[in-house]
């Protein structure tokens, strides 16, 4: 039986690109309009280009997904009821989400839209994928650290549409799990925002090194068995990428797809994409050597030999023509300008071009060549369709609003300690505590004691946790202890997933953690209608988006140390204790945890200060978590302290409380 080829599907982050990946061979382009996508520094698209867009793919049949994956703000919601009516008005293919309150909205009026799980919601297992057909995604679009064993098994048992990254550019750490951009300047990831922390050097041991810069993403190799598994999608990212890119790279993989016998006519082709080093990650066998030394894309060229009246001169045994972009990297700040070769002369392997800006380059400069020109294409539309704005009648958004709150009596104070380590028992005063959530390894569950005296006297206090990624072949085994827990009399869970209540019983009482992102109303009304217990609030969350909110009775972290990576990439960090520093002296440190590579900063985040204010707003839930903090009595007796008074914990940051989430 003939294997059906898949959807290769494209990045457009302007009209050129969109273009190029018609061009090459797209049947089906992503995009991002001007507002609610992961890449807001592209030039993205307005509504007007977006309907242009439309007009010219459905002459090739080609489909368009627009990207709505960041997350929600409790104050954009009325501006996004309004975006979401322009696109299903317009006819877009489908819409691609991370924000479970977009879901509910768009569930509740805008039903002709196609929704697509975007990688940020973070599906990597087979319940994942269950509870996203549930929903009525017609599309998972896949963690993209899944090995090939695991890959096979989800793809076996899927029953709805599954997309797969096969290159491009890949995140440290697992895509919707990162806080490193948004603790270090309030640049959210899942804000669109992200500054690549990933992509920087940082001290360890006294040395400068590259710990989290990953190579590209290329699964040429892995075609074929991907096609055999049925993977309907295959997804380049690239949004902030040139036309160029985009070009070569549908051609490449169009080749590929088509002419199995063709692979090395492809594999030249992608020789000149101008990315990173490449590899197949975990998909293939070359983890280990996931990291590269230079955060550069491009092709280096060589340095800079002399500088004369804006003429550059420079020797490369590459061939270069008039025209090719290069990127020059100042190698004293390490900042980087892109330039043309104009006015290119070549004497053997000794180039000279004519610098057409103001960028100042010195003798020593690196230069990387970034791209060739590989087909004229157009950079603006001929015609843009005539666009009236689309806006609900405030009286019907009003209407919404009035739908988000959840209408249920509030409950009394709470307060839940969350511990990973059982030493913590040995000084634990449960008379001041409501809940104590054990975050534990899957080991250390197994080897609890759940007969213990301290257990059965807290037996209603005692909530598992579940963790934030569960293998495929780790689901049975997971199903299996959380059974047995259960039979144990133990029944209250917190969820890092939404799917992860499937591998509950129904009658087990279950809360979604910090996890499950709540910044709008409209994801607590979700969560509420999922019959899941309570919920809780991000930690990257600020004060103004928490107060904005009707549903406060969801759970306000008031101390952690903040997961900011979350990866299942090894790492090596040489300092003592695993500990590094960035460039502004900021101090963290590496661990790990079933297997999955966790970066927290060495001092918490803690919002004791605001406890009263927080309560003066209405919210009356709290957990202080204690992950990564060594077991000590003084030191359970000084957050226990501190947050009765409502004190300053010293010394810790508010992360973007005070300062905002962009």
């Amino acid at each position: 039986m003939r294997i059906q080829n898949p959807e290769l599907l494209l990045p457009a982050g302007n009209t050129e690109s969109f273009y190029a990946a018609l061009e090459g061979g797209a049947d089906a382009v992503y995009l991002g309009l001007t507002s609610f996508n992961a890449r807001g520094r592209a030039a993205n698209f307005t509504e007007s280009h977006l309907l242009a867009a439309l007009q010219e793919a459905r002459k090739r049949r080609v489909k368009i997904y627009v990207t709505l994956n960041t997350v929600i703000k409790n104050k954009e919601i009325e501006p996004l009821l309004d975006v979401l009516a322009f696109l299903e008005q317009a006819g877009v293919d489908a819409i691609i989400i991370q924000d479970w309150g977009l879901y509910y909205l768009a569930r509740l009026r805008f039903r002709k839209l196609v929704i697509h799980a975007s990688t940020q919601m973070g599906n990597h297992n087979s319940p994942g994928v269950a509870f996203s057909e549930q929903k009525g995604m017609a599309r998972v679009i896949l963690a993209r650290e899944l090995t090939k064993t695991e890959l096979k098994k989800i793809a076996a048992k899927a029953n709805t549409e599954l997309e797969l990254f096969v290159h491009g550019a890949l995140c440290y750490s697992f895509s919707g799990m990162c806080f490193f951009s948004s603790y270090l300047g309030g640049r959210g990831a899942n804000r669109g925002l992200c500054a690549q922390p990933c992509r920087r050097m940082y001290k360890d041991d006294q040395q400068d090194k590259f710990l989290f810069n990953l190579k590209d993403n290329q699964q040429l190799p892995n075609l074929e068995e991907l096609k055999a598994l049925g993977i309907r999608s295959l997804k380049v990212e690239g949004r902030m990428k040139s036309a160029d890119y985009v070009y070569r790279v549908a051609q490449a993989y169009r080749t590929a797809i088509d002419h199995p016998e063709k692979r090395e006519e492809a594999e030249e082709l992608l020789k000149l994409d101008f990315g990173r080093e490449k590899m197949a990650y975990f998909l293939g066998k070359d983890v280990k050597e996931g990291i590269t030394d230079s955060s550069n894309t491009g092709i280096p060229v060589g340095f800079v030999s002399r500088v004369k009246n804006r003429e550059l001169t420079f020797e490369s045994g590459i061939d270069l023509k008039e025209g090719d972009r290069i990127r020059i990297r100042n190698v004293r700040n390490e900042s980087t300008f892109n330039a043309r070769l104009q006015a290119l002369q070549r004497a053997n392997n000794r180039y000279s071009f004519v610098l057409d800006s103001k960028e100042t380059v010195q003798a020593g400069d690196e230069l990387f060549w970034v791209g060739r020109k590989a087909k004229a294409l157009p950079a603006k539309f001929r015609k843009l369709p005539n666009y009236r704005a689309v806006r609900l009648p405030l009286s019907e958004k009003k209407r919404f609003r009035e739908q988000l709150t959840i209408k249920q009596k509030a409950s009394t104070s709470q307060v839940f300690l969350r511990i990973d380590d059982p030493k913590w028992f040995d000084w634990l005063r449960t008379d001041e505590l409501d809940g104590i959530v054990l975050s534990f390894s899957r080991r250390q569950l197994e080897a609890f004691d759940f007969s213990a005296s301290f257990v059965q006297a807290n037996q209603a206090k005692i909530h598992i946790e579940l963790p934030k990624f569960i293998a495929e072949e780790q689901v049975e085994d997971w199903k299996s202890l959380l059974h047995e827990i259960e039979k144990r009399g133990i029944d209250r869970f917190f969820i890092s997933h939404l799917s992860q209540k499937l591998l509950l019983d129904n009658s087990s009482q279950v809360i979604s953690n910090e996890n499950v992102y709540v910044y709008n109303d409209a994801a607590a009304k979700l969560i509420h209608e999922s019959r899941i217990h309570n919920f809780c609030y991000p930690v990257e969350n600020d004060f103004e988006n928490l107060r904005s909110m009707k549903n406060k009775q969801g759970f306000v972290v008031l101390h952690s140390y903040p997961e900011l990576f979350f990866s299942r990439m090894p790492v090596q960090v040489s300092g003592a204790e695993n500990r590094f520093k960035d460039d502004g002296g900021k101090s963290f440190v590496k661990s790990q945890k079933d297997g999955m590579t966790i970066v927290t900063p060495t001092i918490p985040v803690s919002l004791f200060q605001y406890r009263k204010q927080l309560e003066k707003e209405g919210f009356s839930n709290f957990i202080i978590d204690l992950n990564h903090e060594k077991p000590t009595k003084n030191a359970l007796k000084k957050v226990m302290t501190k947050f009765r008074l409502a004190e300053q914990f010293q010394p810790s940051t508010v992360f973007n409380f005070k300062k905002g989430l962009v």
